[in-house]
């Protein structure tokens, strides 16, 4: 059985405790192991998250040429725009160079949403909707 030395500090002194790993990696897995209790039906309903949804939050202008180059290979030219890219360990690695920069999440395919439908979500309504009318504050 394999040991190896976890630092703790106490109020007086620090000191170092012999723990066996084994009982590290038993614990780690064990609580994987609870959480997956439910019954296997619910697993096909969830669908795995194959794409990365990327999101520019921040700016890039006083940031060096090769980061802005990074962000322009992931499809990403303005702040707030975002772009959706397949899991590969390219674009993770393009994600890791300007991780302060961009929001990522992970999403199934039936969410991957093109450019124009982005752009048809964003438009106002046809027609108009009255919200209020002075009348009502008069009376």
């Amino acid at each position: 059985m394999t040991t190896r030395l976890i630092p703790y500090a106490s109020s007086l002194s620090r000191t170092c405790q012999r723990v066996p790993l084994l009982a590290v990696r038993t614990l780690a897995t064990s609580s994987t192991q609870t959480t997956s209790t439910e019954p296997s039906t619910s697993a096909p309903s969830q669908l795995p998250n194959t794409h990365f949804k990327i999101t520019l939050r921040r700016s890039a202008i006083s940031l060096g040429d090769s980061i802005k180059e990074t962000l322009i290979s992931l499809g990403i030219h303005r702040r707030m725009q975002t772009v959706y890219h397949r899991h590969s360990p390219d674009i993770a690695g393009k994600i890791l160079r300007v991780k302060e920069l961009v929001e990522v999440v992970n999403v199934p395919e039936q969410m991957v949403r093109t450019k124009q439908q982005q752009t048809l979500d964003r438009r106002a309504k046809r027609g108009y909707k009255v919200v209020g009318s002075r009348k009502e504050t008069i009376i």
